[in-house]
C-alpha cells in the first residue's frame, strides 16, 4: 500500500521521520524556497494559501500524488498519534505507516477525535470570529448542490461537536469524492467573498462532518488522537474564545 501524507508547513521545522510523511512548503509561489517540496508544481492553488491555508496542501496532494492508494493531510505542530505505541515522547508516538495499513483494512478514513465547543455550536463558534455573509454562502451552496446533505448540514450547524483542523486521512476514492464536493463548493464561495484572509480554511473545517457523516455509509472512519507538538497557554486561548462569543 503506497501512503502519503502530507505535512503542511511554512517554515523548518522538525519533521517525523517514516517515509510516509512529505514535508509540503505550502503558500509557496512567490517564496523562497525552506528545503522542502512546495505546493506550487503540478496542478495547484498555491497562491491562494493565504485564503485556502493548508487546503492548498491537500489540494496538491489530490492532484499529484498520483500513485498513492492512501493520501493524509496534517500540520508541521500537529500529528496524529499511534494508538498502539504509548511509549516515549509526542515525536516518538506519531503514527506510522504501518499502523496506518492495518487501520486502512477495516478503514477508510482517519479523523481527529471530535473537539467539543461545550458553549459554543459550530456555527456560532464560526460567526463570532468571522464574518457572517461567506457562512451562509456556503450554507446556500451546499443546499443547491448536494440537497441530501441538508440534514447533515443542519446537525453539522447545531452541534458543539466536530472533527477540526482539516486532517485526515484517506484511501483514494474517498479522497477524491471529498475534494471534488469540497473544492468546488469553496471556488463558488471564493468568486463572492467579503474577506480573503483564511476564511475558506475555517469554513472548510466545517464542511467536513457533513461530507464525511452523509456519506458514512459508504465510507467508514476511525477517530485517532492528535497533538499540538509544542506548549499551548489554554489560559490565553480560553480568553480569546470567551472574548469572540460575549463580547
Amino acid at each position: 500500500m503506497n501512503i502519503k501524507i502530507v505535512v503542511a508547513t511554512h517554515k523548518p521545522y522538525k519533521m517525523p521521520k517514516d517515509s510516509i510523511y512529505l514535508p509540503l512548503h505550502v503558500g509557496r509561489e512567490g517564496k523562497r524556497s525552506i528545503g522542502f517540496e512546495g505546493d506550487n508544481t503540478g496542478e495547484n492553488i498555491s497562491a491562494k494559501n493565504y485564503n485556502y491555508c493548508e487546503l492548498t496542501g491537500l489540494y496538491w496532494a489530490w492532484k499529484n500524488l498520483k500513485d498513492a492508494d492512501v493520501i493524509g493531510l496534517v500540520h508541521y505542530r500537529r500529528h496524529f498519534m499511534s494508538l498502539e505505541n504509548k511509549q516515549g515522547n509526542k515525536w516518538q508516538r506519531i503514527l506510522g505507516g504501518e499502523e496506518i495499513e492495518r487501520l486502512m483494512e477495516e478503514y477508510d478514513i482517519i479523523v481527529p477525535v471530535k473537539r467539543n465547543y461545550f458553549i459554543e455550536s459550530n456555527e456560532s463558534q464560526y460567526i463570532h470570529a468571522h464574518p457572517k455573509e461567506d457562512w451562509e454562502k456556503m450554507l446556500v451552496l451546499v443546499r443547491e448542490q448536494s440537497p441530501e446533505y441538508s440534514l447533515n448540514l443542519d446537525i453539522m450547524r447545531k452541534s458543539t461537536k466536530g472533527h477540526k483542523f482539516n486532517m485526515c486521512i484517506m484511501k483514494r476514492e474517498a479522497l477524491d469524492s471529498y475534494c471534488s464536493w469540497l473544492f468546488s463548493i469553496l471556488e463558488k464561495i471564493e468568486e463572492s467573498q467579503l474577506e480573503k484572509n483564511r476564511i475558506l480554511g475555517h469554513i472548510s473545517e466545517r464542511m467536513f462532518d457533513v461530507w464525511l457523516y452523509a456519506n458514512a455509509n459508504k465510507y467508514k472512519f476511525k477517530e485517532v488522537p492528535i497533538k499540538f507538538m509544542e506548549q499551548q497557554n489554554w489560559f490565553v486561548k480560553g480568553m480569546n474564545f470567551l472574548w469572540r462569543k460575549f463580547v
